[in-house]
């Protein structure tokens, strides 16, 4: 045995029996205020182009938006159309004219519940974790997410015009047309950071569905979309009065077919753009916090 102990390893000499040492990568991500506006653009585009691929290999994902235009055109058409279109004093076709401009108001509030719940699921299946460990814009995922529905709303929105003509719709003015579909999109895409706050805060898409469930229909039905508010007793009147769906609808209808514009435009514009700005900052905050 020699009397000299052994060296002690040195830094470039590890000893044969030390088990390798691994490191975890370094997920920190830089904040937003470190990327770059053109940073963000580009990964905003990336993460649309990822939303489209996803609908492409899942195209059941289309079918409320190709689907609810058909049902709610038909079944308040010809199930509404005749009673309601007596007392606008033209029957049926009375109450096409009336009640197509409503349904495209509608078309925004209905996707925009889909994107809560969908921003849920994707929470809940970990992809939305992976989205944040990487070195991108956190705006970058919500702006892709809304962008992608504003596309499946404009989707619908075709379909729902293809099934109104094919109901006996008259198409008078195609800008009044266009600048409603424009209008819609903004007030849906104002909607649509609402859903995403709520898809971030609740639990579970079950949770969102039944919150949005409870926000949708005392705004759908409490408005003039699908009916005159003339016959209404005062107080829910009072409240269709201040509904920003009601405000939509008579724009789209004055829009399309005539009618006064210029007061109801301003209200909804005034809805959106103060539902954007109080509630974007507060989704994309959620986002970047919940753990």
């Amino acid at each position: 045995m020699s009397a000299h102990p052994s060296p002690a390893p040195t830094l470039d000499e590890a000893p044969p029996t030390a088990p390798p040492t691994t490191f975890a990568p370094d997920t920190r991500v830089a904040p937003d205020a470190r990327i770059t506006p053109r940073a963000h653009l580009r990964h905003t585009s990336a993460l649309i182009r990822r939303n489209l691929l996803w609908i492409r290999q899942d195209p059941e994902s289309m079918f409320d938006a190709v689907l609810f235009p058909i049902v709610f055109t038909l079944l308040f058409v010809y199930v509404f159309g005749g009673s309601i279109g007596q007392s606008l004093g033209g029957g049926q076709q009375a109450y096409v004219q009336y009640v197509i401009p409503g349904l495209m108001a509608m078309m925004g509030m209905n996707m925009a519940q889909g994107v809560g719940t969908g921003f849920n699921q994707d929470f809940n299946s970990g992809v939305m974790d992976r989205f944040r460990s990487l070195p991108i814009g956190r705006g970058s995922v919500l702006f892709a997410k809304i962008a992608v529905e504003l596309l499946r709303m404009l989707s619908a929105t075709a379909v729902l015009m293809v099934v109104a003509v094919l109901v006996g719709f008259d198409i008078t003015d195609w800008a009044g047309l266009l600048a409603s579909v424009g209008l819609s999109a903004v007030f849906g895409s104002a909607l649509m950071w609402v859903f995403i706050t709520l898809g971030v805060i609740m639990k579970s898409a079950q949770s969102v569905q039944a919150m949005g469930f409870l926000v949708l229909m005392p705004l759908q039905f409490g408005s003039s979309i699908f009916a005159p508010t003339d016959s209404m007793p005062g107080w829910l009147r009072a409240f269709t009065d201040y509904n920003p769906l009601s405000s939509l609808a008579d724009t789209a209808r004055g829009l399309m077919v005539g009618g006064p514009v210029t007061h109801d435009l301003w209200v909804t514009l005034g809805w959106s753009a103060g539902l954007t700005a109080v509630m974007a900052p507060i989704a994309i905050h959620k986002f970047r916090t919940k753990s």
